[in-house]
């Protein structure tokens, strides 16, 4: 029950957040949301903030979870950055809202920004981090490349690819992009000589 309560309250600041944006939100809003009095997200969380923090924590919590078991089969470095971007953009692509809070209404902030960034997205870069350094062992990827930088190229494109599926009137699979982002990201953008 107590986690029914709690899970119908993130699932209604998602759908509040993503419509009306984080700074216009009111508590009271989420709880209507989740039709429940507005004392009561108080029984679960501290105030909007919180529940930011906790829809981001739980979130990552889970895709990190998720991504680990689904690549932990994986002995291709290669084969296990492009399921990484799948993973990415399935996740996000399967709710719009959610890829709003997290494409928009996260980075609201410097403060947001900064809090979130040591957080789990930490924990997300270094698995794409690992995963270049092995492809580098394994003679998959230049050697010659901070593994680092590539990481957050890597995360970079994906990630711009979920921005422009929000700010787009079209609506498409966001998945099948995973595949052109490794392919620019492995080949580059120049014509072999």
């Amino acid at each position: 029950m107590v986690a029914d309560k709690r899970e119908a309250i993130l699932r209604s600041a998602i759908k509040v957040f993503a419509r009306k944006g984080y700074f216009n939100s009111k508590v009271a809003d989420i709880a209507g949301k989740a039709k429940i009095a507005d004392g009561t997200v108080y029984l679960y969380f501290k105030g909007k903030e919180d529940i930011l923090h906790s829809i981001f924590d739980r979130t990552m919590s889970e895709f990190i979870s998720q991504g680990n078991r689904e690549i932990e089969d994986i002995t291709k470095a290669d084969e296990k950055l492009r399921r990484i971007a799948e993973l990415h953009l399935e996740k996000l692509g399967a709710d719009q809202d959610l890829a709003v809070v997290f494409q928009v209404q996260l980075r609201g902030s410097i403060k947001f920004m900064r809090e979130f960034s040591a957080a789990g997205f930490a924990e997300y870069l270094d698995i794409i981090h690992q995963t270049i350094k092995e492809g580098q062992n394994q003679g998959v990827f230049r050697k010659d490349l901070n593994p680092l930088l590539c990481a957050k190229l890597f995360f970079g494109a994906i990630d711009e690819m979920v921005t422009n599926w929000i700010l787009s009137n079209k609506r498409y699979d966001l998945a099948p992009l995973a595949g052109e982002v490794v392919k620019v990201l492995y080949g580059g953008i120049l014509a072999p000589k």
